[in-house]
């Protein structure tokens, strides 16, 4: 339990870090680009866009102008019910070209339409995963434009940035809730390849009690190496990238209590 409890220690701290950066970047920003000294960015960096139709053609053309990153977060926030143009899926030529990533709020997948829209998206290539809770609504093309809304559902403005230290702060925004977020895999039947062999199993179940390797090793009677080796088949099995999310994706499966 102490183990874990650092490790959350750990990664609030970092979060915390990143924020205050975001901040700082922020307000550096404002001190660099203000006109006239009224701390205010010009308008070819920061824009407000008010019109529906206007907001509707920019999101699009803004999914156009990825050349090399996509990422969006998303959420519930609708004036209507979900509908299947709620989220447009990657466009074939991004296949392979542009990496696309969406963060969408765990609950569209309790609903039968946000199900099939996340699942469309990510048949069509788009790198999924989930968050108890997505904060906002954003939408961010390579280093040089994001959209966020003025207002829950987007609809009644939107902020058009396009400043280069207020992109770079978001991305990592984006970059820190991807790295919590539990990756979206396929539903598919369990086979027995699936599950973890006996030994995977106790190391899974050691590492859910805040055990380190050494730890783990004697109490199941490997080596030190062999439980490293078996942490990264299972975190490889389970296409996470930290020891944090692969117990959160073990407990989904049913592999660990």
């Amino acid at each position: 339990m102490q183990g874990v409890l650092a490790g959350h220690q750990h990664r609030l701290a970092r979060d915390q870090e990143l924020l205050l950066d975001g901040s700082r970047r922020l307000a550096e920003a404002q001190a660099r680009f203000g006109a006239g000294g009224n701390g205010r960015l010009p308008e070819h960096l920061v824009s407000v866009v008010s019109d529906r139709a206007e907001i509707g053609e920019l999101s699009a053309s803004l999914a156009n102008a990825g050349r090399r990153d996509w990422m969006t977060l998303e959420n519930l926030a609708a004036e209507m019910p979900l509908a299947e143009d709620f989220a447009q899926p990657p466009l074939p030529v991004s296949r392979g070209q542009v990496r696309c990533r969406s963060i969408y709020e765990a609950s569209m997948m309790d609903d039968p339409a946000g199900r099939r829209i996340i699942q469309t998206c990510v048949a069509a290539g788009e790198h999924a995963r989930l968050l108890p809770q997505v904060p906002m609504k954003l939408k961010l093309a390579d280093y040089t434009t994001a959209m966020l809304p003025l207002t829950p559902a987007g609809t009644g403005g939107a902020l058009v940035v396009r400043a280069p230290v207020i992109i770079a702060a978001l991305r990592e925004y984006f970059e820190m809730l991807w790295e919590r977020a539990t990756p979206l895999t396929p539903q598919r039947p369990a086979a027995s390849g699936d599950r973890p062999t006996a030994v995977q199993h106790k190391v899974l179940g050691l590492l859910a009690e805040g055990l380190h390797d050494d730890a783990i090793a004697r109490r199941a009677g490997i080596s030190t190496t062999t439980v490293r080796r078996h942490i990264a088949a299972i975190m490889n099995r389970l296409n996470v990238a930290s020891r944090f999310a692969a117990g959160a994706a073990a407990q989904r499966r049913g592999w660990v209590g």
